[in-house]
């Protein structure tokens, strides 16, 4: 299943040359992935408050294509490339005018409160199936904590 968040590039997110400073395509991306799993019910508060883990990048590869530009309208796509009991590897790119900008592999890995690889909780590992339903065939609610 493929995300797609859409942001608009800011003043803010600029150099002095009106494009994208590089690091912002960072925080671009996270909060696309954030979003994504937001959509399949999973916050990252419910990890946190229920069972003591979090997501953090492992591995992040990236290719800068071509420049994001000031007031450019951003599609943010990612998807769950694959998954294990502890890791998660998405691909992501950022397009806008029609034409693919960055794209990057990123490597999440579940931690528990120490710092130390975790097991991904089986019911936030059904929600990273391709086409996340219940058994009666709805779209799985957001995890309650």
């Amino acid at each position: 299943m493929k995300h797609e968040h859409i942001y608009r590039v800011y003043y803010e997110d600029v150099d002095c040359g009106g494009i994208v400073y590089y690091a912002n395509y960072f925080k671009y991306i996270e909060r696309a992935r954030t979003e994504m799993l937001r959509e399949r019910g999973i916050t990252l508060t419910y990890l946190d408050r229920v069972h003591g883990k979090s997501f953090v990048v492992k591995k992040l590869t990236a290719d800068f294509l071509s420049p994001l530009k000031f007031e450019d309208l951003a599609k943010v796509r990612t998807e769950i490339k694959r998954y294990t009991d502890y890791r998660i590897v998405v691909d992501q790119y950022i397009v806008s005018r029609y034409v693919k900008l960055f794209q990057a592999e990123v490597t999440l890995a579940c931690v528990n409160t120490l710092g130390r690889l975790s097991e991904i909780p089986k019911q936030v590992q059904k929600r990273l199936e391709p086409n996340p339903v219940d058994k009666a065939g709805r779209k799985f609610p957001k995890l309650k904590y």
